[in-house]
């Protein structure tokens, strides 16, 4: 079943910063890993998905974002973590979501694809997606030099 493109989770929340002192995150950032979809990929870039790249219309595609590598989705991946970006719903040990901003300012989401091994997929949130401008405001709350 396709997801229409103008519908969106409305249930989506970001945590509150998490106390960076339990180790919590440190431990999240050293495990996560980046799986990938190819639905959200024109350029199959260095992901080695399978198939390499399957666009769909209702899916933003990583291309818009100029995200082509698997170490530019990880660091992504982790620059939200380091923020505390993260859903305050959980899967065991593994937020449901991560959010982040790329250094052009475009807001990306990623979801928990396995909730054993920390495996994500993300893209580019569209502009019609009204949290996208929640995470921006809360990424520039949460700024600090990383």
């Amino acid at each position: 079943m396709q997801r229409r493109p103008d519908r969106f989770n409305t249930k989506r929340k970001i945590r509150p910063p998490i106390d960076q002192n339990t180790g919590q995150c440190e431990y999240l950032i050293s495990k996560v890993k980046y799986g990938g979809n190819p639905e959200h990929k024109k350029n199959p870039g260095d992901f080695n998905l399978t198939p390499p790249s399957a666009p769909r219309l209702a899916k933003s595609l990583c291309d818009t974002v100029q995200i082509f590598s698997r170490k530019v989705a990880v660091n992504c991946l982790r620059n939200g973590l380091k923020r505390g970006m993260i859903s305050d719903r959980m899967k065991g040990k593994w937020p449901q979501n991560i959010w982040a901003v790329t250094e052009a300012g475009e807001p990306l989401e990623a979801q928990l694809e396995n909730s054993e091994t920390g495996v994500y997929h993300g893209y580019p949130m569209p502009e019609s997606d009204p949290f996208a401008h929640e995470v921006i405001k809360e990424w520039k709350a949460r700024h600090e030099p990383l």
